[in-house]
This record gives structure tokens, C-alpha cells and sequence, in this order.
């Protein structure tokens, strides 16, 4: 059997941006297992944030068209923001949800928390599936973005993928966590024994 993958060591961190909360940019000197050094290997950190799939009552999905500036263009997103400092990713989402679309949901399940950048780390997106949403207010996000709420069945989310309809990554992750059963059970299994 072979020997077991082991962590760099961070031997030190300098920060070169710091434009919290919302990002900062350090620069880090690393130790690999073999002993190489690295200089300047460059650490990126953003808000974490939350990501939801949510289904009304009639199973059709809460779906945002809007622009964002990162693709430049107007896409569909699922309901989703930045966590407060110090806050729950959970208590972050139902925030948001409300904000956003003026839905609230009480079934909620957690998905996971994952590294949006492999190296630099960038931030964490949670995600999570809520069902039977119903709306309660009227939507007042506050956001930059101008967004227009529809409601999507599942075939119709398919056939936007097709359209060329979605621009960001963590949405194509998140429908395939949702769309494929097997996959959304394992990782709301997965989480579940985590303790998230």
C-alpha cells in the first residue's frame, strides 16, 4: 500500500490586497511533502457563499435571470448570496431566498460546501435543495442586479442548459447534484455525516 498524501505547509503569508470583505489577496510561501519551496504561490479569499435549488409546490425550480458582470452577460442563476460575517451558511440561504424572490421554504437540505478554485481557493460555495417554497413577501434583494424570478420544471431547466442558457459554473454543479438522484442522495448523505 502506498504511503499516504500529505498537505503543503504554509512556512509564510504576506498580504498584497486587502479589500475585505468582500477580497483579499496574499501571497504565501509553501512546503511540499519533498521538501520543495515555492515562493509567491498566490491565495485568493471571497465572501463565501450560498447556492440553492428551490422548488415551489408544484416541483417547478426558482430560477433568476440576470446579469453578472464575471460572464458579462444575462444568464439564469439559482437564488443565491454571500453569507454575513459570522453567519450560518443555513440561516445565509433562507436570508437570501426571502431577499431575493420573497419565497421561503422550511424542507431544506444541505448538499456540501466545496472550494470554488482548486489552488487559489477563491471562496466556498454551500449548496442546498429546499422544497415545497411558497412565496411570502414581496422580493427585495437590495443588489446591484436587476432580477427577474421564473419558475422552471425540470425539463425546462434541461432545455436551457442546451440553450446555452447558464454562465455560471456552481449552476451546472448544482443541477447535476439535484437532477441526478443518485448523486443529490449521496452527497446529502455525505453531509449528513459530517455534521453539515
Amino acid at each position: 500500500m502506498s504511503e499516504a498524501l500529505k498537505p503543503w505547509t504554509v512556512l509564510e503569508r504576506r498580504t498584497l490586497l486587502d479589500a475585505g470583505p468582500f477580497l483579499q489577496v496574499h501571497a504565501e510561501t509553501i512546503e511540499t511533502p519533498d521538501g520543495r519551496r515555492v515562493e509567491n504561490f498566490h491565495q485568493v479569499e471571497q465572501t463565501d457563499f450560498v447556492l440553492m435549488f428551490v422548488e415551489d409546490e408544484g416541483g417547478r425550480a426558482l430560477m433568476l435571470r440576470t446579469y453578472k458582470h464575471g460572464p458579462r452577460r444575462v444568464s439564469l442563476t439559482f437564488p443565491a448570496g454571500a453569507l454575513d460575517p459570522g453567519e450560518e451558511p443555513l440561516t445565509a440561504a433562507k436570508r437570501e431566498l426571502l431577499e431575493e424572490t420573497g419565497y421561503a421554504a422550511e424542507d431544506w437540505t444541505p448538499l456540501g460546501s466545496y472550494v470554488v478554485q482548486g489552488n487559489q481557493r477563491g471562496c466556498v460555495c454551500h449548496m442546498f435543495h429546499a422544497r415545497a417554497a411558497r412565496k411570502v413577501a414581496e422580493a427585495d434583494s437590495g443588489d446591484l442586479e436587476e432580477m427577474r424570478l421564473e419558475l422552471l420544471t425540470r425539463e425546462e431547466l434541461i432545455a436551457a442548459a442546451a440553450e446555452g442558457d447558464y454562465a455560471l459554473l456552481p449552476v451546472i454543479a448544482m443541477l447535476g447534484a439535484v437532477l441526478l438522484p443518485e448523486l443529490r442522495d449521496t452527497l446529502a448523505k455525505g453531509t449528513a455525516r459530517a455534521g453539515g
